[in-house]
């Protein structure tokens, strides 16, 4: 390996792996904050203010009922819940499923022409009768005492929008197992991320806001279609800080297939360095906190690295096919043939192999803490397996993509 790469290498290994240290050690500086944020959800709040969900609908005919469901059933005052159903100019029997639940009065169904889902979202809020507001994608269902945990966090005048924690529901194949590990480690994230004052999306699953917010910096925008990150940093900007609550869980349904994670995954990295590049100045700007000096250049610098590494990898792999290929025109096929062994003698004990060993101890440690945090358990599974064995053959296919579509303006598509 020539020395640039050597030197590129250990670089980017160094800090990976710092942003991980740093993110571990604000876990546990700030373990207080965590325990103190939610976790009592079920005793009595102070009191019970309006609250109104936003549904925005297109062609969800077989998981809106289940996603409405869901919130009828929340621990939360009847007449306090106000419940918007948006439905985007839907061509399936979704509108159909809307208007069953009609006669209930917490229900209220609009219709309208297909604009995106930042239009349903905003016509919502326009009806909108609470305090606070909500969205609830209608491929996600929420636990009964999600509201009340996150509405507790506006005890804090100074808090202006709460997430929820996001895991996978009912993951039945090796790929949504796969991608449950992910959102595992997604609680840990964003609930250090939130303590940081750093959250950089508002996901579209019950991310809750102060009415005010939507006043005063108006309503969603196209945004790459991310909209939800698009307004978390537009908040940032204008300085109104993002909380999280951890033990207030939303259940999402994940994709099935390599082809639909990847259109998902294309979509949210695109989005993110799309908006990114939008929001540019605060990157590296002290003014922004830490979402400027840390979160942004954090991920930013994690993409670029795993499409380092995931290029590094290929040369060397071609190299040895290469090397292969020199041998067999020079000696024939080998006429002995050894399996592979383990012998602690040849283990590579370079400052680089340190640093990824160091790296890998450090991403086990993350998946297990956020495993702890979303399902109250450190009990290993076979999906830490799925994920150590597949996630980094997928992940670097909607990463070049994606920046190969921010380089050359070429705009991802959402269906």
């Amino acid at each position: 390996m020539s020395e640039f790469l050597i030197v590129v290498t250990n670089i980017l290994l160094f800090l990976t792996l710092y942003m991980q240290v740093l993110l571990l050690y604000t876990f546990f500086e700030k373990k207080n904050v965590f325990s103190n944020t939610g976790g009592n959800g079920e005793s009595p709040l102070k009191r019970y203010p309006i609250v109104t969900i936003i549904v925005p609908v297109f062609n969800e005919e077989k998981t809106l009922g289940g996603t409405i469901e869901s919130l009828l059933a929340l621990d939360y005052p009847k007449d306090k819940l106000d419940i918007l159903v948006v439905d985007d100019g839907s061509t399936d029997n979704t509108l159909t499923v809307a208007n069953t639940f009609k006669t209930n009065p917490q229900v209220r169904v609009f219709t309208k022409e297909n604009g995106g889902k930042h239009t349903a979202v905003n016509l919502g809020i326009s009806y909108s009768r609470g305090e606070f507001i909500g969205c609830l994608d209608a491929d996600s269902f929420v636990d009964k005492n999600a509201l009340s945990r996150i509405i507790r966090c506006f005890e804090d005048e100074k808090v202006m929008a709460v997430t929820p924690a996001i895991k996978v529901h009912t993951p039945e194949n090796i790929l949504q197992q796969m991608q449950s590990v992910e959102y595992n480690m997604g609680v840990f994230l964003r609930k250090v991320y939130g303590s940081m004052n750093a959250i950089h999306v508002a996901p579209g699953p019950f991310s809750i806001f102060r009415k005010e917010v939507f006043e005063k910096l108006g309503g969603y925008v196209k945004a790459h279609n991310t909209e939800d990150m698009e307004f978390a940093m537009r908040m940032h900007k204008n300085h109104y800080p993002i909380a999280n609550v951890y033990d207030s869980y939303v259940y999402t349904v994940t994709p099935k297939t390599v082809k639909g994670l990847y259109k998902q995954r294309l979509r949210w990295v695109y989005g993110f360095l799309a908006n990114a590049r939008d929001y540019r100045e605060m990157i590296f700007n002290k003014k922004y906190g830490n979402l400027g000096m840390f979160t942004l250049p954090a991920a930013i610098v994690s993409i670029f690295a795993a499409l380092f590494f995931t290029a590094l990898a290929i040369g060397r792999f071609i190299a040895q096919i290469a090397k292969r290929f020199m041998e067999f025109q020079a000696v024939g096929f080998p006429t002995r043939f050894e399996w592979p062994h383990f012998d602690w003698f040849f283990v590579n004990t370079s400052e680089t192999a340190v640093v990824v060993y160091a790296l890998s101890l450090s991403t086990l440690f993350v998946i297990f803490v956020g495993k702890k945090l979303s399902d109250g358990n450190m009990k290993p599974q076979m999906n830490i397996v799925y994920f150590f064995l597949f996630y980094g053959i997928l992940a670097p296919a909607w990463l070049f993509k994606a920046v190969y579509n921010v380089v050359f303006n070429k705009k991802t598509t959402w269906r």
